[in-house]
């Protein structure tokens, strides 16, 4: 049986353990708050602007670079993931799926650059890959500026046909407790398999009957649209995958916490029992004493 100095020992190292873990949820829950009503807040304004650029898109006289759509010979894939651990699976997740990807592609032949965003990312990719691009400081306090910088240099690479084709791995943001891998084709954006809020705006429209008119010109709209429509995807995934972060984080201490209230009482109950053992081993050695002395 363990010895009682050793058991305790280890109840107070759990317990210190517990209080950390405790504190690490109650600051990811805060975080998880503000990062929450940012990508609540950035949803519709998001969505209104691609419902806007479908139907920009619809006249085909209207026409854009980052519409146009290449044989993929040479693609970017931007792998989003987070500055640091504890965060349970949110950033093996992002990690199997880029690597799926990237399987994927070199299969078919075609040429891949990676970026990437978040340190994890950065350390789990560099002895794997040449990275070609690491944007540090996006996520610890998420700026449209900043996203909007690297989503212009993305987009010069695309105008310019240095590339064929822009995919991002995130996660999107669901709930506190659930966060899903999404790989999106951000370029040539695609006027299909649109995300559900866009599609109920497309459809609420159809129903009203709704007729734009577009003043100046439908070409000169879809000039400015795209590019803001672009940038803002761009900063959208930034903020759900912050979101997602704090919500993985946040659920992976409560677990810790609970695992290590667990622990603390299973070593409480041994405690007990090796003490129980100890005071009937000295109670029977004094009786046995006492019966040699008779």
């Amino acid at each position: 049986m363990a010895n009682l100095k050793d058991i305790k020992k280890r109840i107070t190292s759990v317990k210190n353990t517990r209080q950390i873990t405790r504190a690490m949820k109650m600051v990811a829950a805060a975080k998880l708050r503000r990062a929450q009503d940012a990508v609540l807040a950035a949803r519709p304004y998001a969505y209104r602007v691609y419902s806007l650029l479908i139907s920009l898109a619809s006249d085909d006289s209207a026409s854009h670079p980052l519409l146009e759509v290449r044989e993929e010979k040479k693609a970017k894939l931007v792998i989003l993931a987070g500055d640091r651990g504890l965060c349970g699976s949110f950033n093996v997740n992002i990690f199997k799926e880029a690597q799926r990807v990237i399987a994927a592609k070199k299969a078919e032949g075609v040429e891949l650059s990676v970026e990437v965003i978040g340190k994890k990312a950065r350390d789990f990719f560099a002895k794997k890959i040449t990275i070609d691009e690491y944007h540090e400081g996006l996520l610890a306090k998420p700026g449209y500026n900043e996203v909007t910088a690297v989503a212009d240099k993305i987009i010069e690479d695309y105008q310019q046909e240095n590339l064929d084709a822009v995919y991002l791995i995130y996660n999107e943001f669901k709930s506190a407790i659930q966060q899903d891998v999404v790989t999106e084709k951000l370029l040539p954006i695609p006027m299909d398999h649109l995300p559900n809020g866009v599609q109920a705006l497309l459809a609420k429209e159809s129903e009203n009957s709704v007729g734009y008119k577009f003043e100046p010109d439908r070409e000169t709209i879809l000039m400015q649209i795209v590019p803001r429509h672009f940038r803002m995807q761009m900063f959208r995934a930034v903020l759900e995958s912050v979101a997602s972060e704090h919500g993985s984080r946040m659920s992976s201490m409560e677990n810790a916490t609970n695992n290590a209230s667990d622990m603390i009482d299973a070593l409480s109950l041994e405690y007990n029992k090796a003490r129980q053992a100890a005071i009937t081993t000295e109670l029977m050695e004094i009786i046995g004493g006492v019966e040699a002395m008779k």
